[in-house]
């Protein structure tokens, strides 16, 4: 058995979801927030049988896309707020990170 945790962006939540209940697989979905935007982010928890782990994955990758998006950079820690210009830069985001583990021991009640 496989424990799948991916990290994906909110705006891909609700269609890998979507995507999981169509294929009969169960999910926990945890809110969470990204430490490099500080954007809220979902990470699913999706405990799986060894031979559905490529299904699962097919399933993120077409549920999940990166796309860029225009953020303002935060002023950096104990620089003089003076000297800092914010300028906007693009950066990917989106996707998801994910994570397969092995499970030891699973249990339902």
């Amino acid at each position: 058995m496989k424990l799948v945790i991916a990290v994906v962006q909110d705006k891909d939540s609700n269609k890998l979801a979507q995507n999981l209940v169509k294929e009969d697989i169960r999910a926990t979905k945890l809110a969470s927030t990204g430490g490099f935007l500080h954007a809220g982010n979902t990470t699913f928890l999706i405990g799986v049988e060894d031979h559905l782990v490529d299904r699962v994955m097919q399933i993120i990758q077409r549920s999940c896309k990166a796309r860029e998006q225009v953020v303002a950079p935060m002023s950096p820690m104990g620089a003089s707020m003076e000297s800092y210009i914010p300028y906007p830069v693009n950066v990917q985001v989106g996707g998801a990170t994910v994570f397969v583990l092995d499970i030891e021991r699973f249990e339902q009640f």
